[in-house]
C-alpha cells in the first residue's frame, strides 16, 4: 500500500472519535480479558477475537452467551480489563498530540465507542488522556456498530443537526466503525491499525491513514475545524480529496 497522497486541508463542523484502535490500543488487553472470559462462559476465545474488535460487547455475548448479555454483567466484565490489563494498552500514535490541539482550540469533539462507561473512563484514567464533555458509549443506543445510532447521537451531542452529518468526521479502524459512520452521513478517515488495509479499504472510508500521526489541526474559525491530512493511501477513496 502507497501512502504518499498529497497533503490535503478539510474543514468540518466536529470530529467523532473512536476509542479503541483509534485513540488508544488495547490489542494485549483485550486478548487477555476475552480468554479469561470465554474461558468463564465456555466459548473458545479464538471465536470471540475474530469478530469482536469494534463491536459492543452485549452484542457479542447475546450470540456466544445469551445469559451473560445484561448491563450488569458486561459493565463489570469491562471495568476489570482497565484495572488488570492497564499496563498493556498504548495511545495510538498522534492521538494525544491531536486532541491535546483540539481542546486548546475549542474544537468540538467528542469519543464514541462500543465500550461502556466504565471501560472508557478506565482507559482514560489510566493512560491519563483527556476526557469530552459528552461521551457516547455501548449503554447510549439500542444497537451497536455497523449501526448508524451511535454517530447519530455522537453529533447530536455535537449540538449538531443531521443536515450537518456530511461535515462531521468520523475517525475509526474497524470496519463496522466505518461502515456506521458512512451510514450516518458522515465523512471517514480510516486508520490501519487493528486491520488490514485491505479490510480497511474494502469498508469504504474517504481517506486511508496508517495513524494519527497524518492529522493535525490548521484552525478553528466560526465553529468548523479545518485539519490537515498527509501521507494518506493514494489515490484517495471515492474522489474525496
Amino acid at each position: 500500500m502507497d501512502y504518499t497522497a498529497p497533503p490535503i486541508e478539510v474543514t468540518f463542523k466536529g470530529l467523532l472519535f473512536d476509542m479503541d484502535g483509534t485513540i488508544i490500543d488495547s490489542t494485549a488487553a483485550v486478548v487477555k480479558h476475552w480468554q479469561t472470559v470465554g474461558n468463564e462462559i465456555g466459548v473458545d476465545p479464538e471465536v470471540i477475537l475474530q469478530t469482536s474488535h469494534g463491536r459492543r460487547s452485549i452484542d457479542m455475548l447475546k450470540v456466544l452467551s445469551p445469559e451473560k448479555a445484561n448491563w450488569e454483567y458486561v459493565r463489570h466484565m469491562e471495568s476489570l480489563l482497565p484495572k488488570l490489563h492497564g499496563a498493556d494498552a498504548v495511545e495510538i500514535p498522534g492521538a494525544r498530540a491531536l486532541l491535546d490541539s483540539l481542546i486548546a482550540a475549542k474544537a468540538r469533539w467528542t469519543i464514541v465507542t462500543s465500550g461502556t462507561v466504565p471501560l472508557v473512563e478506565g482507559w482514560l484514567d489510566v493512560l491519563k488522556l483527556p476526557r469530552p464533555e459528552h461521551l457516547v458509549t455501548a449503554e447510549s443506543v439500542a444497537n451497536g456498530k455497523p449501526d448508524p445510532a451511535c454517530y447519530d447521537l455522537g453529533r447530536d451531542k455535537l449540538g449538531l443537526t443531521p443536515a450537518d452529518s456530511p461535515q462531521v468526521l468520523v475517525l475509526e479502524d474497524s470496519p463496522a466503525g466505518i461502515k456506521a459512520g458512512k451510514a450516518a452521513g458522515c465523512k471517514v478517515l480510516g486508520l490501519v491499525t487493528s486491520h488490514t488495509a485491505e479490510q480497511v479499504q474494502a469498508a469504504e472510508p474517504d481517506w486511508i491513514v496508517r495513524d494519527l500521526r497524518s492529522v493535525s489541526l490548521v484552525r478553528v474559525s466560526d465553529g468548523t475545524v479545518t485539519l490537515r491530512i498527509s501521507d494518506a493511501l493514494a489515490p484517495p477513496l471515492n474522489g474525496s480529496a
